[in-house]
């Protein structure tokens, strides 16, 4: 019977964790359809609006032109061509931004905003991806394990010397949460807002897209063309995500495990024992008392 119980209880959890995962999809599905829909329906009439003054005003073009022109404009950026500016552009393949998109690939972040276009450059991209992916895994890990154990010999030092043990350990974390966040949420939003001309809003949103590997590419660093970056730069910056990759994965990692706290605390709340069962209690324990007294 206890076997079937823990089954049970295992099962309704799953099933529980799955349908609380589904319906957080269909609410943020919803509410992102409502916030981007009408912009979304702005953006386009205006953009086709534009097209129609621009034949207006150049009559020896036509509209088959135009479309044609916008796709060389459209294959120039998917290929990590920067439209705007000259010829004279920062390339996206100089030391620099060759190491930060080498810190994407192993990452997994992906901003899709720069890929190989060369066969060669395709074909070594994904080998070094099966080797480094997992590489990246292990330093991360190990980089948990080290900030695991830092938290641990906080929480000891803060509790060794108060009263309140829990309150002390809270506090612990607490701290130790601040630290990070002012560390890799904080200071580099206000960094990249001063650098890329961004608002501390855009800055905090990529800052967080990165560091999760949500990595839509909307906001990326270093691919201003009218701005001169200093070299190492972007490359700092790839450093940064590494260790901002290790604390935010930390703090993912405590907030599954809360989670999952309270999700098996209001699951596997012990129920009342059937009458049959209470009086069965005192006579097993009699017979459990036989046996060892006869031992």
């Amino acid at each position: 019977m206890a076997r079937l119980q823990v089954t049970s209880v295992n099962v309704s959890w799953t099933g529980l964790l799955l349908l609380a995962h589904f319906l957080y999809l269909l609410l943020g599905a919803t509410i992102f359809q409502m916030l981007e829909r009408e912009a979304e329906s702005n953006n386009r009439n205006h953009f086709q609006l534009e097209k129609l003054h621009f034949l207006m005003n150049y009559s020896c073009l036509d509209g088959a032109a135009l479309e044609k022109f916008v796709q060389v404009i459209l294959d120039a950026w998917e290929k990590g061509v920067n439209p705007s500016g000259n010829s004279t552009n920062p390339s996206n393949w100089d030391f620099s931004s060759s190491f930060f998109f080498a810190g994407t690939v192993v990452t997994t972040i992906g901003y899709g905003n720069l890929s190989p276009s060369t066969t060669s450059g395709q074909v070594f991209c994904v080998f070094y991806a099966l080797c480094g992916i997992p590489l990246n895994l292990a330093f991360l890990n190990q980089l948990g394990k080290c900030l695991t154990l830092h938290l641990g010999r906080l929480e000891r030092g803060v509790v060794s010397v108060g009263k309140h043990k829990q309150s002390m350990e809270v506090l612990a974390v607490g701290c130790f949460l601040l630290m990070g966040s002012i560390l890799f949420l904080v200071i580099p939003p206000l960094v990249f807002s001063y650098v890329e001309d961004w608002s501390y809003g855009e800055g905090f949103y990529f800052a967080f897209i990165t560091l999760s590997t949500i990595g839509f590419g909307d906001y990326v660093v270093g691919t201003d063309p009218h701005k001169q970056y200093i070299s190492v730069y972007r490359s700092l910056a790839g450093v940064w995500i590494v260790f901002g990759l290790a604390w935010l994965a930390l703090i993912f990692n405590i907030g599954a495990r809360v989670m999952e706290h309270v999700f098996q605390l209001r699951h596997s709340t012990p129920q009342a024992p059937d009458k049959d069962e209470e009086r069965q209690k005192p006579e097993e324990g009699a017979g459990q008392r036989a046996i060892q007294q006869g031992v």
